[in-house]
């Protein structure tokens, strides 16, 4: 389904640092700062994080889309906030809940990469699931290069990227292509800019047809196996598969199997 035209950003005109829209089961949260292609400050961190609690909390909403206004994704810090002192711990802890929640939510996340999506912008999209990026879109972080860590990714992009990539990235702060960062796993899609809305449609059918009890789970026992023994989930992931067992969403794939036809989760089929 492609985004409605009423969520794009280029069609919003609200001083808002961030948008917030839900409809048809998908949560759109668009950075909103194209001016400084939107860069991130402290405003902008504490809207983004309520945004993510509020599409977190919705229970028509299964999945989340998070993208840009204008000419960028998101340029990452604002330099000038940062130079005049402006960022500091209220900046952090609001940028730290809304990329936890991203993570931790049940739901699907997508970030649309276009232009430049680097620093701040790049540690947003790799707490998402999934990463669509235009073909124009430049990748990288640069944090060290202001004096500071990327928080948002330095405890994520090596379980995505491996290690000596993730170092590379970080430590070197090169900037990379979206194509390129598709070839080590950074990006999940690549599509020509034109093409940006059909390319995000295909992935929002594509979730229609997964449960989303499962993808929930699939998610958090995903996660935590990189904190715990693996084999230490099993029990958990047992519960979890007995609770999707038990779902509508299996009686839905089980009915769909049947008659012959692809199963359907959103919106949900009436009994």
């Amino acid at each position: 389904m492609a985004e409605p035209a009423a969520a794009r950003p280029s069609d919003r005109s609200t001083s808002a640092p961030v948008i917030y829209e839900a409809r048809d089961g998908v949560s759109w949260i668009t950075l909103n700062r194209p001016a400084v292609l939107n860069a991130l400050d402290r405003a902008l961190a504490a809207a983004l994080a309520e945004c993510v609690e509020r599409a977190a909390e919705d229970a028509a909403t299964f999945v989340v889309v998070v993208r840009g206004a204008g000419r960028a994704f998101c340029s990452g810090m604002d330099r000038t906030a940062l130079a005049g002192g402006a960022i500091g711990e209220a900046f952090y802890r609001h940028w730290i809940r809304a990329l936890n929640r991203l993570e931790d939510m049940p739901k699907v996340s997508i970030a649309v990469l276009h232009g430049y999506a680097i620093g701040g912008g790049l540690q947003l999209a790799v707490a998402c699931d999934l990463r669509l990026a235009t073909s124009d879109a430049v990748v990288g972080l640069g944090a060290s290069r202001h004096g500071i860590i990327p928080d948002g990714s330095v405890l994520r992009l090596a379980r995505l990227i491996g290690l000596a990539r993730a170092k590379e990235l970080s430590l070197l702060n090169d900037e990379i292509s979206a194509e390129a960062a598709r070839a080590i796993g950074l990006v999940t899609r690549v599509c020509a800019p034109g093409d940006v809305d059909a390319a995000l449609a295909t992935l929002l059918d594509q979730l229609r047809h997964q449960a989303p009890t499962a993808n929930g789970y699939i998610k958090r026992l995903m996660q935590a196996s990189f904190h715990e023994d693996p084999r230490g989930l099993i029990e958990d992931t047992v519960r979890a598969l007995d609770d999707c067992m038990r779902s509508w969403e299996t009686d839905e794939a089980n009915r769909a199997w049947k008659e012959k036809r692809e199963a359907v989760f959103y919106p949900k089929p009436a009994p």
